[in-house]
């Protein structure tokens, strides 16, 4: 069969679990980016399949215990967002996300070994609350030990922007930090600072697993604790795919409401 950029299709190879969209060709060769998954591969194009779109793409739509902001007689100030990610097509199913609960987020594209060049800059700009850190990682198993970064893609770039984020703001509860992608060093990305997370089993994660975090958080009434299982278990591979620590959520409550866009409240915090 005929694939051409665009086309979507699995790898036999891999049992066709994982949905792939074809962002190049070079001879035999087909260069894959997932659908939902953040993950980059390769294949032979005699190895692929057409894919079958399933339940999976439309993960999204079956998040339905996150409450959106009403226009009832109380007012709400939700925290600011802001998330750094290597790839554009992802950032913006998060931000299309976000603003689906009408949340305030701020999106940039960055390349993962220049996160820690960029971050500071971004912070002291746009001062976000709650931080994503993300992009494409993957650990080469082949290499054996997964306590070594340097057995991870982009690991180290997400510890050296964390790391960076942290001393920016050492209270993990003024500044709440979500980082990784696919596979990605858990252990030194908490051990770095982050609050939350990816990838506790060195799995793959969902393109919004993250913005399922951030958006839960942003959620929920400050200083009322966010129930940590339950929250893990919104995204798509619960706590095998992310994990983290327990922390208060950050939305402000008041009344009665007054008559100011939520825009211009920003512009003063």
């Amino acid at each position: 069969m005929k694939f051409q950029k665009g086309d979507y299709v699995t790898r036999n190879s891999y049992n066709n679990d994982t949905v792939f969209k074809i962002i190049n060709i070079k001879e035999n060769i087909c260069y894959l980016k997932g659908k939902n998954v953040r993950l980059y591969a390769d294949s032979d194009i005699l190895d692929l399949a057409p894919a079958k779109i399933s339940s999976e793409d439309n993960f999204e739509d079956s998040i339905d215990d996150l409450e959106i902001l009403d226009r009832s007689s109380y007012f709400y100030m939700p925290p600011k967002i802001m998330q750094l990610d290597g790839d554009k097509e992802y950032l913006t199913r998060c931000l299309n996300f976000y603003k689906k609960y009408n949340l305030f987020a701020i999106g940039k594209v960055v390349k993962e070994e220049e996160l820690g060049k960029k971050i500071e800059n971004y912070l002291s700009t746009y001062n976000p609350d709650i931080l994503i850190i993300t992009g494409h990682d993957a650990f080469y198993s082949k290499k054996g030990n997964k306590n070594n970064i340097n057995n991870y893609r982009n690991s180290k770039y997400f510890c050296e922007a964390v790391k960076k984020a942290r001393q920016y703001e050492k209270n993990n509860e003024k500044l709440i930090i979500i980082a990784g992608a696919c596979q990605s060093d858990y252990e030194e990305l908490l051990k770095c600072g982050a609050n939350f997370a990816s990838s506790p089993k060195r799995i793959n994660i969902h393109a919004l697993d993250p913005a399922i975090i951030a958006t839960t958080i942003a959620l929920t009434e400050k200083g009322k604790s966010i129930d940590l299982i339950e929250t893990l278990n919104k995204t798509k591979y619960g706590s095998n795919g992310i994990g983290g620590i327990k922390c208060n959520g950050l939305m402000y409550v008041g009344y009665p409401r007054w008559l100011i866009q939520l825009k211009e409240v920003y512009k003063s915090i």
